[in-house]
């Protein structure tokens, strides 16, 4: 299976780690920055703080990093076991491997909650100082300033830190509004302090009777921190999901050398290496069976809660566990190309990606700061204009650059395509895009593949008609024991329902023919099965009665075969490709989400009305005998009527169709080119994922709408409160925390998704 994302031979694709990047501001200016760079184009994730760069031919790593440096960030090439290699230019310098530092914690995440802790022993006597009077002692301001000090340069450091950065390169971003805010709190409150010496000489003041904010600036620091703390926590948790997918392979393999089990890294596995998995263990990489029958665990690659039966010959998936009977199992893929790998590039890129959704917010987000700043100075100049009172426009305009921090903005969409993308990967589901969740909302139209999606995709004997005088058991034994020489899908089906019911004689002088049948000798018996006119060709005759039978067997969706015993007709065996469990109730759930199933197949229309029918399609939705062209066409067609179309299919006829669709849903258990055409993997084969697919790739996109509604409508009702002086600068500094925190843990509620049978 090959999920890479498809590139020009002259570029490449580099994945940065970037650190420093507090809100919205910082990734439009990176991407910026970055984008100035002929040919590159970047695209930037706060809460991965990572950036997916796609790079031209003759850039170096070096010169991204450079760039993102001269920016005032620090970046990496980031280390991913799992991307593809790519050979890169020769660096002119080491920066890639620089030790990592946040910015916007300190020297390492620790470094975060010892300033938190910190602000909160000096910030809580503050307070208490400040804001109740029986609490308060004569010259209390100056106690007041000693309190403030180690929280406005300290602890509010890194917020200061970032604001100089950026200052440096004529920029600004939310850590500018948070340590003007904090700064001005505190000089004002010191120039004041200076100014009078006795400005609390008395105790039991009120707000109203001194001019003194320390409580201000360490209020607003402490719960910008707490704000930050908890957003770091809860964005780790976001991760969650794909930390956890690729930390599923196994760690060691026990291999085969010269007939000696060795253990060795799975990691040093090579392609043709066999490998012994036991009963209870994970299996080390994909590769197919050699030896031995089990049952294998699927559900942490495909969702699917029931073992999958597995003998000789059959393929394994590496980090599936073998749950019963041991297997000899030898190794095709490894290391980076493995499908938990691949798994793992798809989600990765899909949680760097940005949604149509997101542009708005960037676009916002790159002028906002500045006007802020303009409007934090016109509210203060308005203040004193129109009232004299420089405590009141100093209070309306700190207000104002405290509650106008864009946190919450920036972290809208990411965070919540970083849930339900990670959600996804656990439920089997791989979402190639942020472009995805748009489309979703918009299909009103799902073409199912028949072969394969809504049907088993494996024929199997259905029902016997033997002709009079002969037995019903022994014609599926004669016929059973002639096809055992065949390898043809509708002689294993045939052997499989004669073995079900006995033991199957050996066959001998064995002849076939390609498209026809075969012929072969059962004890003292000649049996040949097939078609009518292989039939004919051994000297069979055949009445019209006969194929009146067979003609009306085929009207109702079976795939009958003729079978002869010693040049006589013997009777039908029918087949059928047997329609999934879950097939119906799954078509039943898009009908509910208000979405048209289509019937798309090369079939013949018996066999697919038989199956629509079956399902719960309506016998005008139904495509047969459509080549793969006519499906591509077939969904033109649709299109060119005003449908938004969805296609769900799983071979390689399917894959033109699954390009041209709106909407492409390739199921896992298909071919490399449909998956690879495809805009939503399933990993398992249950029509009930794409189902889920759907509705979570929708409820995806609702929570960015709602976490970008709140981020909006936070910005657009807090700033003019706090420019007319109803919102106190604490409570702006709570508030602004509280909104980035609303967002991840609105984001969040998507790791619940699919947990809850309906």
């Amino acid at each position: 299976m090959t999920n890479e994302i498809t590139l020009p031979a002259a570029e490449r694709i580099v994945e940065l780690d970037i650190q420093g990047m507090t809100c919205a501001s910082c990734v439009a200016r990176v991407e910026r920055k970055l984008g100035k760079i002929e040919g590159v184009e970047a695209l930037v994730n706060l809460p991965l703080e990572s950036a997916r760069v796609t790079v031209p031919t003759g850039v170096t790593d070096g010169q991204l990093i450079s760039t993102v440096e001269a920016a005032g960030y620090q970046a990496r090439v980031k280390v991913d076991t799992y991307a593809p290699v790519v050979e890169a230019p020769a660096e002119p310098e080491q920066a890639a491997t620089r030790p990592r530092t946040d910015h916007a914690t300190g020297h390492g995440g620790g470094s975060l909650k010892i300033r938190l802790i910190v602000a909160a022993i000096f910030t809580v006597p503050l307070f208490v100082i400040s804001m109740i009077p029986a609490a308060q002692f004569p010259h209390w301001g100056w106690v007041a300033l000693v309190l403030a000090t180690p929280v406005t340069f300290w602890s509010a450091w890194p917020f200061h830190r970032a604001a100089a950065v950026n200052a440096r390169h004529l920029a600004s971003t939310m850590d500018t509004l948070v340590s003007i805010g904090v700064l001005a709190a505190y000089f004002f409150s010191l120039w004041q302090l200076i100014k009078d010496p006795g400005v609390t000489a008395h105790v039991g003041m009120a707000m109203t009777d001194h001019a003194l904010y320390f409580e201000t600036a360490g209020v607003v620091a402490t719960f910008l921190l707490l704000g930050r703390y908890l957003e770091a926590r809860a964005k780790s948790r976001a991760g969650d999901a794909l930390k956890t997918l690729l930390d599923l392979g196994a760690k060691e393999a026990v291999v085969l050398r010269d007939g000696v089990e060795v253990k060795i890294p799975a990691a040093d596995l090579v392609p043709g290496d066999e490998f012994v998995a036991r009963p209870g263990e994970k299996i080390a990489t994909d590769g197919y069976v050699v030896s031995g029958h089990s049952a294998v665990d699927t559900a942490l690659i495909t969702g699917e809660s029931v073992p999958v039966e597995v003998g000789p010959d059959d393929t394994v998936i590496g980090a599936t566990i073998n749950t019963s009977g041991r297997l000899l199992v030898r190794a095709t893929r490894v290391g980076k190309d493995t499908t938990l790998a691949q798994m793992g590039r798809l989600v990765s890129a899909a949680q760097t990606g940005k949604a149509p959704i997101a542009r708005l917010a960037d676009r916002i987000s790159a002028v906002f700061v500045p006007i802020v700043l303009v409007i934090a100075m016109l509210t203060f100049g308005l203040w004193m204009l129109v009232t004299g009172d420089i405590n009141s426009a100093f209070t309306a305009s700190v207000a104002v650059l405290v509650i106008a921090c864009p946190c919450a903005l920036g972290l809208a969409t990411p965070i919540g395509l970083l849930v339900g993308t990670g959600r996804g990967a656990q439920l089997g589901i791989l979402i190639r895009g942020p472009q995805v969740l748009e489309d979703t909302r918009k299909i009103d139209t799902v073409l199912l593949d028949k072969t394969g999606t809504i049907t088993e995709g494996t024929l199997a004997v259905t029902s016997v008609s033997p002709a009079a005088g002969f037995d019903r058991s022994e014609l599926l034994g004669w016929a059973g024991a002639a096809e055992s020489g065949s390898e043809h899908p509708i002689a294993a089906a045939i052997v499989t329902a004669a073995r079900a019911e006995g033991a199957v004689d050996e066959a001998s002088s064995f002849t076939s023919a390609p498209g026809g049948g075969v012929r072969a000798a059962v004890g003292a018996r000649t049996v040949v099965v097939g078609r009518a006119g292989w039939l004919t060709e051994n000297g069979v005759t055949l009445t019209e009665a006969h194929l009146t039978d067979l003609a009306t067997a085929q009207q109702g969706g079976t795939t009958s075969i003729m079978v002869a015993v010693d040049g006589a007709f013997a009777g039908l065996i029918n087949l059928t490709d047997t329609v999934k469990q879950s097939s119906a109730g799954a078509i039943a759930e898009l009908k509910r989400l208000g979405l048209r199933p289509v019937l798309l197949t090369g079939d013949n229309t018996a066999v697919a009305r038989q199956v629509a029918a079956t399902v719960g399609i309506a016998a005008e939705d139904v495509y047969a005998d459509v080549l793969p062209e006519g499906k591509v066409q077939t969904v033109r067609d649709l299109q060119a009527r005003g449908r938004v179309v969805a296609m769900v299919g799983d071979g390689v006829n399917d894959a033109p169709a699954l390009a041209q669709a709106d909407l492409g849903v390739a199921m896992g258990s298909g071919t490399d080119v449909a998956i690879e055409a495809a805009d939503l993997t399933i990993m398992g084969n249950d029509l009930h994922q794409v189902v889920q697919s759907i509705e979570l790739s929708r409820k995806t996109l609702g929570t960015i709408k709602t976490n970008l509604f709140w981020a909006f409508l936070y910005n657009t009702i807090g700033i003019p409160i706090a420019a007319l002086g109803l919102l106190n600068p604490m409570i702006a500094g709570a508030a602004m925390a509280a909104s980035s925190v609303l967002v991840v843990a609105n984001s969040l509620r998507l790791r619940g998704f699919g947990r809850v049978a309906r």
